[in-house]
């Protein structure tokens, strides 16, 4: 009798630990050793941004070594409150929970994926569905959500906001917002959008990560008055990243985009481009781009960092070396210790 294959099992890279660790008030990340290195690598850029005075140093210093220890617990902590919410949490929307159903999602998107996988399917094809907001920099835009199905989640995310339960930040810049995987929206919602809806649009828009975008971490966030209010430049831990606005009223808030991480002033002229209830933004991970301040009003956003091991497994975009792999829950950071030759998908389609 065949048995069955083990699960795949994903690992997350050691430099999570030590590097890009964002300093919201001087507007920078930076790697985290020691205090020697802090101050070799740093303070010329950090006494220029403010942190002059020998309490500056310090406090910045307690921070970063309260942000690696928070790290180092990261998974651990994260599973302990997956388990909690499973066991004690009272939905408001248990609708929400169901497996992901056409009607919760736009016809234009139905219609650009299926599209997608129709024989004989290009890129032209597909543009002629969807917005280009950059065709210089591969930004494209479309309606991902009917209303009903954001103000259906909104009301669930409110619910959940507002409950006793443990919460975690949803990454390591934004401090208001939900983690899916955490509420348990990760199979329902997040697995079959990726693998039904956004492999064969991604596998047209970006041909280079065909059949290989093979996990994913998906987050709300959350912007408002006497919260996070904007969100500093930075690029994703992703090869691709879908944006989409939940809601509610807002003004201000817009992305705006540079050049790819790499390249050099990528800064110059960003492109700013706003939010649209219901409407996902499509960008490369390694896109430079921030979220200029809240006007009024409350922003909502899902987003969903797609990841390809068998293009981190070489290279991870964090650090930007052969990744050295660490245990850790679930997806983990979407890295896997298998052999490049058995997970290079993208180059066999």
């Amino acid at each position: 009798m065949a048995t069955a294959a083990a699960p795949r099992r994903f690992y997350r890279c050691a430099c999570f630990r030590s590097e890009n660790l964002y300093v919201a008030r001087y507007g920078l990340h930076v790697r985290f050793r020691s205090e020697q290195q802090l101050r070799r690598d740093y303070g010329p850029i950090l006494r220029s941004r403010g942190c002059v005075s020998p309490q500056d140093f310090q406090q910045l210093l307690g921070e970063l070594e309260k942000e690696v220890e928070r790290r180092q617990r990261l998974g651990q902590e994260s599973a302990a409150r997956k388990a909690l919410i499973a066991s004690s949490y009272h939905p408001a929307r248990p609708d929400v929970y169901n497996s992901l159903q056409d009607v919760a999602l736009a016809p234009e998107f139905l219609a650009a994926a299926e599209y997608s996988t129709s024989p004989g399917a290009d890129l032209q094809g597909l543009l002629q569905r969807l917005e280009t907001v950059s065709e210089e920099k591969r930004i494209y835009r479309l309606p991902v959500f009917t209303a009903p199905f954001c103000q259906a989640l909104l009301e669930e995310l409110e619910h959940f906001e507002q409950s006793d339960m443990p919460k975690g930040r949803p990454n390591t810049m934004n401090n208001y917002g939900v983690l899916l995987h955490e509420l348990g929206l990760d199979e329902p919602l997040v697995t079959p959008l990726r693998e039904r809806f956004l492999q064969p649009l991604m596998a047209l828009l970006y041909p280079e990560y065909r059949g290989c975008l093979d996990t994913h971490r998906a987050f709300v966030v959350k912007y408002a008055p006497g919260q996070d209010r904007e969100l500093g430049c930075h690029y994703d831990n992703a090869e691709l990243t879908l944006n989409v606005a939940l809601g509610k009223a807002f003004t201000g808030g817009a992305l705006y985009f540079g050049d790819l991480f790499q390249a050099p002033s990528a800064l110059a002229n960003p492109l700013e481009v706003e939010h649209m209830v219901g409407r996902g933004i499509l960008h490369r991970g390694g896109q430079l781009h921030g979220a200029r301040r809240l006007g009024t009003g409350e922003r909502w956003n899902l987003v969903v960092w797609l990841r390809a091991s068998a293009v981190r497994n070489r290279l991870c975009p964090m650090c930007c070396r052969e990744p050295d792999l660490v245990d850790d829950e679930g997806f983990g950071d979407g890295f896997t210790r298998e052999e490049p030759a058995t997970v290079d998908v993208c180059a066999l389609t």
